[in-house]
């Protein structure tokens, strides 16, 4: 077998994290490539690596003194490197980067660096090849990620490399220089190493083990979910649930590769699999639910709606003309309901009011703000009868006013919008009545 294991911030923070990963790695000869974030926080006062490149390069740009910025961060690298005993020095690194700070070689550099050096250390530890992402991924001209290149380089590179440390989270540019992913592209990185070596299994380490049925800040200490498929994951973290970066899914997918989000400081949990397809049955009649606050919502009405070509049409180029990314659109025969984000639709109001007026020609526009969106997600719901009326009876009873329901054609997820100040409320009452009420 082959596995691709990545290794998040905090499981490589300080040298008693890095020896926890190492005997992780060296527990199982199949973990052969490793890819490795930069380091996270220590403690809750501390700072990460790449928060740390940020503010010591912004000072380059602004011409200032850098030298203490940049000596800071050498002192988080050598502290791990005396941790671990290693027989290493980042000197001739670290004066190469001090000079590239000084030409402004831009933020993409500067933050990708705590991967790369993090890499050289972890290869270095491990005895295995250090392969720099600058050379095996690579992005388009227009900064756009060329995944059938990077498959091609990486392909080509790994199959002479029986084990090696690519850092995550960068490549190159067509002229060389850096470029990043979004933030906690280093799980798109590990993502990309194992379809080019054609992977087992993907391993993605963590300070969690797998998944959550329910966010733990609302729900205390919820269920586990032991097998989600990618397509549920994609519903779950739309609507804000974040363990992997959901990017990370579409290289592994194209190869039908599992992914196992573990947890570095409990390895012997088995975590969460994501997986294309089970015939897995979930534990719960729902896989999961999530939401976010801070949506309002559009209500256009106009008698015979249903029979005026184009309307819904003209209704939503007044968003677009305004730049306004749309959430959701539940309608009816003469009414139809557009939910965007409050925060991006608040200034551009009455400019949208104006334009669906004078397009679409509505009897009533209301707007109503402050709601929230919960996602229902589940394999099991298809299958499971009355699903749907279990919810809204739990939210009946916890006195929660459901304003709005959108139930997607696959019949995997359920959508409700509720006040702001019912979101922790309702949540708490369908996890109870789905969860619960099973244990």
């Amino acid at each position: 077998m082959k596995k691709v294991v990545k290794f998040g911030g905090s499981s490589l923070a300080s040298a008693e994290q890095f020896q926890k990963v190492g005997d992780i790695i060296h527990a199982d000869q199949d973990r052969c490539y490793v890819v490795p974030s930069a380091p996270g926080k220590r403690n809750s006062g501390d700072k990460k690596v790449t928060d740390m490149l940020y503010a010591c390069y912004a000072l380059a740009e602004e011409d200032q003194d850098f030298s203490a910025a940049l000596a800071d961060i050498k002192a988080r690298y050598d502290e791990i490197i005396e941790g671990l005993k290693l027989k290493l020095s980042l000197n001739d690194e670290f004066k190469t980067i001090q000079k590239n700070f000084k030409a402004k070689a831009g933020r993409d550099y500067a933050a990708s660096r705590g991967e790369y050096l993090n890499g050289i250390l972890m290869a270095a530890y491990l005895g295995y090849t250090f392969i720099d992402a600058a050379t095996v991924v690579s992005f388009n001209k227009d900064g756009s990620f060329d995944a059938e290149k990077t498959n091609q380089q990486m392909s080509r590179k790994l199959q002479k490399t029986e084990r090696a440390v690519i850092p995550g989270f960068y490549g190159a540019l067509p002229d060389g220089s850096i470029r990043t992913f979004s933030r906690g592209g280093s799980d798109i990185t590990g993502s990309i190493v194992a379809r080019a070596v054609k992977a087992d299994v993907y391993e993605n380490w963590t300070d969690v083990s797998g998944f959550l049925v329910a966010d733990p800040r609302i729900i205390s200490h919820p269920a586990n979910i032991e097998t989600i498929t990618y397509t549920e994951l994609r519903e779950l973290a739309y609507m804000g649930a974040s363990v992997l970066h959901e990017d990370s899914i579409f290289p592994v997918r194209k190869e039908g590769i599992p992914i196992n989000i573990r947890n570095t400081n409990r390895p012997e949990d088995s975590g969460t699999w994501i997986v294309e397809s089970t015939a897995k049955k979930s534990k719960y009649t729902i896989t999961g639910i999530t939401g976010k606050k801070g949506f309002c919502c559009v209500n256009i009405s106009k008698d015979m709606m249903n029979s005026e070509v184009g309307f819904v049409r003209k209704v939503l180029q007044a968003f677009e003309d305004q730049n306004i990314s749309i959430e959701h659109v539940p309608s009816g025969i003469d009414t139809m309901t557009v939910f965007v984000h409050q925060d991006e639709f608040i200034d551009k109001e009455q400019n949208v009011v104006s334009e669906i007026h004078r397009m679409a020609k509505p009897d009533i526009l209301e707007i109503e703000s402050d709601l929230a969106l919960i996602a229902v997600v589940g394999r099991g719901m298809k299958s499971t009868r009355g699903t749907a009326g279990r919810i809204f009876s739990a939210l009946a009873h916890a006195n929660v006013n459901v304003r709005m329901i959108d139930q997607g054609s696959s019949e995997l997820n359920i959508i409700i919008g509720v006040e702001n100040r019912d979101f922790e409320k309702a949540i708490h009452a369908i996890y109870d009545i789905f969860v619960m009420t099973q244990l």
